[in-house]
């Protein structure tokens, strides 16, 4: 409220300087008025008197002309009069007083005729030089019928000008000091009374009737609060995302709106073993680890490929089973896809394309236009599942990874309400590269189809934003990560996958001591012996060759650990209809063999190779037992694996030694970080990992704990929804304010921040 005062004393401060100008200017024209008013009057004097003064000039006493000077001087304002000879400017006569200063001769020169035969003129001016004061004089000749006889001294007293000019400032500052006194009083009183309505008004919109005027306050105010209570939900220090947080915000912010993940894989697997008895199988995937808690705690349907040999047994005539098997708590819904479909779709198209496409692993990517027709259908399909299970026009839809490119347009299209979200699990490689694809542009236009559109990395954004920006016609935003495209808007953001925290309490989980005797006792280990672990899937992009490569290093060049030091290597089988894993899994085990045989002795083998498929509590028991894990990917989005080792360590030791190509290396910066390609600078990591002291050693895991207890899976969610919530209430403001737009706004002004 401070600023009408300050509008008020500056209109106060304009008027006093303008009233001061005024003075200026008015006692400038005053003094020119006065001045043309005293020539005048003199001219008026002279004029009266000339016939009297030409008689009287011609007398030979100065007694008639001294007369007719007092009869001219009779004025208040004239000091004085003197009558001037014209032939050598000498004074004839004058009034009483006259100022000697003022001679004849001073002003003869002024009044006589510049040339021969010219006529005389009359001078006037002021004088401020004698009397103390300013003075008119005015000399103007005195002409009889035939000549010139002399000239006529008129001194008029300036002073009353002064008191006049003094009389009509105070008069204007009066008048200006009124006016400034209404124009503050009239200020002040319209600005209340705007206030007020103003208030009221806005007051109103809030309330919910909401005045043109105020269309866009309104959209700032609600982005404003919706940020606010979104910075809340993510950033509060005090209360860490818990499964019971997500499940409120996701109640606070979409009411009864149900959430939908579509992913390709399923979480749970049903399978039949050799006895022909029905088991539940966990698969090995980064994807299923961190989103599985999450669904555990916002419930909803989860749409995924069933592929096991006993999941038709197990799901109702729709595909439908409720899971956990122990604790149901959501619905699994299995799509069934033949043979062919899933040849073209998953192996070939998916992986045989877009993986080898978007990873940097020597290995030439395959695209097949049969392929791409079966990606196609089997996206149509899952879309058709989404719009079936939606049991509302807005449900929340997460679509998982680059099986999926096509699958956020189809929903669109089918649910034009629905708030969908895509979170590419995998890297996204750069524009140059990624125009190998012969269906770069479907690819694209599929994925724009998402109102959030979701990475591991800023860097990754960066690089999709460049890939839209080449191969369509979108308009981008890059400070704010937008695109616009076909009328939608699209919001491309960073969020760093994490894993469940507090880790999923496993009713048989063991002591970390507990945990390394079991492990030393199953594979024959004496009680020295220092263990490292790597449990990936079988797959190029792991690294799992240079990381046996980096333990041969490691034998060779510290002695010191040749006998002690074992890695055991857990690799589940993957894609092993493809060629170029089926080459792969040859590799590694010619290598495991090359090494052993090198550096094994009787009783000792430094690798360990378990080519199978190991469910999540085997893996922890590994986790817990091991002296360090080693995480080698030469190329990879996040990695849950060196997350999940960390989560295992709650007595605070072992150590993560880290790929620098891996998303987490930028946020677990206490692990030792190396470049695999680099075999001497990875076993310097291994050598480190094996010497490092207890102290810090539990430094390390201590404050990557932290790092996971704080950004863990629910935050990673939490802060997707939240920003698909805030995007949702804008897009409904939008509606509200422009219906005549159907809802579409194709500006860059709105968006979560």
């Amino acid at each position: 409220m401070r600023w009408p005062f300050r509008l008020t004393a500056g209109l106060v401060v304009t008027l006093g300087l303008l009233t001061w100008g005024a003075s200026l200017v008015m006692r400038s024209v005053m003094e020119a008025w006065f001045e043309h008013d005293l020539t005048l009057r003199a001219e008026l004097a002279v004029n009266g008197g000339r016939l009297a003064l030409v008689n009287a000039w011609s007398d030979t006493s100065v007694a008639p002309l001294r007369s007719v000077l007092s009869e001219i001087a009779q004025d208040e304002r004239v000091l004085g009069a003197a009558a001037c000879r014209a032939s050598d400017y000498t004074l004839m006569a004058a009034t009483p007083g006259f100022p000697s200063a003022f001679a004849c001769d001073r002003f003869g020169l002024l009044v006589r005729p510049s040339k021969p035969g010219g006529d005389w003129q009359t001078w006037t001016g002021t004088d401020n030089s004698v009397l103390g004061g300013t003075v008119h004089i005015t000399a103007a000749p005195i002409r009889s019928d035939t000549e010139v006889l002399g000239y006529l001294l008129l001194i008029h007293d300036l002073a009353f000008v002064g008191r006049r000019e003094a009389q009509a400032e105070r008069l204007l500052l009066m008048a200006f000091g009124v006016l400034a006194l209404a124009a503050a009083t009239v200020t002040l009183i319209a600005n209340r009374v705007a206030w007020r309505r103003w208030t009221r008004d806005l007051r109103q919109s809030l309330r919910g009737t909401e005045l043109p005027e105020f269309r866009f306050v309104m959209q700032d105010v609600r982005a404003l609060a919706d940020r606010i209570a979104a910075d809340r939900d993510i950033d509060r220090d005090v209360e860490a995302w818990t499964p019971k947080r997500l499940r409120d915000a996701i109640t606070r912010h979409f009411n009864d709106d149900e959430v939908i993940i579509v992913a390709n894989r399923e979480p749970y697997i049903h399978q039949r073993n050799e006895a022909g008895e029905i088991e539940v199988a966990h698969p090995a995937s980064g994807l299923v680890t961190a989103l599985e808690p999450v669904m555990r705690a916002c419930s909803g349907v989860w749409i995924g490929h069933g592929s096991g040999t006993a999941d038709r047994e197990m799901s109702d005539a729709k595909g439908h089973v409720a899971v956990p098997p122990d604790h149901p708590s959501y619905t699994l819904r299995r799509l069934w896809l033949t043979p062919e479909e899933e040849r073209g779709y998953y192996y070939g198209f998916s992986n045989e394309g877009l993986w080898a496409l978007c990873h940097t692993g020597h290995t030439r990517p395959t695209f097949r236009t049969d392929d791409w027709r079966d990606y196609e259908e089997v996206n149509r399909r899952f879309a058709d599942a989404v719009a079936e299970e939606a049991t509302t026009e807005s449900p929340v839809v997460l679509v998982q990874d680059y099986h999926f490119a096509r699958l956020p347009r189809m929903i669109r299209d089918r649910l034009p309400k629905a708030t969908i979200i895509m979170f590419w699990h995998i890297p996204w490689p750069t524009a140059e590269r990624f125009g190998m694809c012969p269906q770069r542009e479907e690819l694209l236009d599929g994925m724009l189809g998402a109102d959030i559109l979701g990475f591991h990395t800023q860097a990754h954004c960066n690089n999709f934003t460049e890939t839209v920006e080449r191969y369509l016609e979108a308009r981008t935003d890059k400070e704010r990560g937008a695109l616009a495209q076909r009328g939608h808007m699209t919001f491309v953001r960073p969020y760093p996958i994490s894993i469940e925290w507090p880790p999923h309490k496993r009713p048989d989980a063991i002591l970390p001591a507990d945990a390394r005797k079991a492990v030393f006792e199953r594979l024959n280990l004496p009680s020295n012996a220092l263990l490292g672990v790597g449990v990936d899937r079988l797959d190029y992009t792991k690294g799992i060759e240079e990381r046996l490569l980096a333990v041969e290093s490691l034998l060779t060049r510290f002695p010191e650990f040749r006998g002690r030091f074992v890695f055991l290597q857990v690799a589940a089988p993957s894609r092993s209809d493809i060629e170029r894993y089926q080459q792969l899994s040859n590799d590694v085990k010619a290598l495991v063999d090359r090494i052993n045989e090198r550096w094994g002795t009787p009783g000792y083998q430094p690798i360990i190779y378990r080519r199978q498929h190991h469910e999540p509590d085997q893996v922890y028991e590994l986790y817990r037992a091991a002296d360090l894990c080693y995480v080698s990917s030469i190329h990879d989005g996040m990695n849950l694996v060196a997350k999940e080792f960390v989560a295992s360590r709650d007595d605070d030791d072992g150590v993560l030694v880290l790929s620098q190509f891996t998303g987490a290396a930028l946020e677990l910066t206490e692990a030792i970080i190396v470049n695999p390609y680099d075999l001497d600078q990875a076993s310097d990591g291994l050598a480190a990992a094996l010497r490092m002291p207890r102290d810090e050693r539990r430094t390390r895991m201590h404050y990557m704990r932290a790092h996971l207890a704080e950004f863990n899976v629910y935050r990673w969610a939490g802060r997707m929804l939240i920003d698909a919530a805030r995007l949702r209430k804008r897009e409904s403001l939008w509606q509200r304010l422009s219906p005549s737009t159907g809802g579409h706004d194709t500006t860059l002004e709105k968006g979560p921040s």
